[in-house]
């Protein structure tokens, strides 16, 4: 894949994978319907991916994404 990337679009990516090392083990991303949840993970350590449970839903973030798979 060869797609031009600007610095500022570089320098966004790098801050991502700096969150990401330091990211709880008791939150994880979920995305649904185009939005992008931060969500806490189950009272055993599990993420709830079936029926996600509002009750976990701590924020939403307002970057573009989608759930899909490649």
């Amino acid at each position: 894949m060869n797609v031009q990337v600007s610095n500022e679009e570089r320098e966004v990516i790098e801050a991502l994978k700096k969150i990401a090392k330091r990211w709880p083990k008791t939150l994880w991303l979920f995305s649904g319907s185009g939005t992008l949840w931060v969500m806490k993970v189950g009272p055993n350590g599990e993420r709830v991916y079936e029926g996600v449970d509002p009750d976990l839903a701590i924020d939403s973030i307002d970057i573009p994404n989608e759930g899909g798979d490649w």
